[in-house]
């Protein structure tokens, strides 16, 4: 059974730091791309971050850019989003994604809410 189990969120002053961890099971996962998805209350659902499936590349949004680094621990099974110097704005539910895009492969993690707030 395919699992993706977030953990890490809550709630963080402006200026914080978070670090996100998604622990997976039931697939290859060194063989998937692995993904940081968010979406605010009355926002569609957008990509944070995104690293390769064996950690060479990674990829960021601008809106965190210089803030947040993602990163993978293939032995662990998982991966992580660190986030730095937190804004209101990063508030969001935080979605972990697994992707094999040459078969077809997707699944995603139930979600874990971030709020940023003094």
């Amino acid at each position: 059974q395919v699992q993706l189990v977030e953990s890490g969120g809550g709630l963080v002053q402006p200026g914080g730091s978070l670090r996100l961890s998604c622990a997976a099971s039931g697939f290859t996962f060194s063989m998937y791309a692995m993904s940081w998805y968010r979406q605010a209350p009355g926002k569609e659902r957008e990509l944070v971050a995104t690293i390769t499936s064996r950690g060479f590349t990674t990829n960021y949004a601008d809106s965190v850019k210089g803030r947040f680094t993602i990163s993978r621990d293939n032995a662990k099974n998982t991966v992580y989003l660190q986030m730095n110097s937190l804004k209101p704005e990063d508030t969001a539910v935080y979605y972990c994604n697994a992707r094999w895009s040459e078969i077809g492969m997707d699944y995603w993690g139930k979600g874990m809410l971030v709020t940023v707030s003094s």
